[in-house]
């Protein structure tokens, strides 16, 4: 069983890590701006996620759990989602397939590329709570 602290410092290790890649969406003003996963860039790149995708056997210990799936494949969960749409899941209980596409974790972080924000977000203020 892997505890949380184990869990983190294997995402911190990712190339996927927002720490990693802080200095990447930081503006001018020193304040951050970090992009959410955009279905649109999922969409642009789906077919160069599938032709550098392979596809497998389903096991059952993924039934419901496209979380586990991209823990074991990628060490992080944080690409369930991307699973889910690449192999036209559009809810969790419908995670329970005969076979399952799984994209190279290079072509990922090649698609990531492609959603970096501008450093040029100088406009941005910072908020006084």
């Amino acid at each position: 069983m892997i505890t949380i602290n184990e869990e983190a410092k294997q995402d911190s290790l990712s190339p996927l890590s927002l720490s990693n890649m802080s200095e990447i969406y930081k503006t001018s003003n020193d304040i951050f701006t970090f992009p959410s996963p955009e279905l649109t860039t999922i969409e642009k790149n789906l077919y160069f996620l599938l032709r550098n995708s392979t596809q497998e056997d389903f096991k059952q210990k993924y039934k419901y759990r496209p979380d586990y799936l991209s823990y074991d494949q990628y060490g992080t969960t944080m690409l369930a989602f991307l699973l889910m749409f690449v192999n036209s899941v559009s809810c969790i209980e419908d995670f329970n397939l005969d076979t399952v596409i799984i994209p190279g974790i290079s072509s990922i972080i090649d698609m990531c590329r492609d959603i970096k924000p501008k450093k040029t977000v100088a406009k941005m203020t910072a908020i006084d709570w």
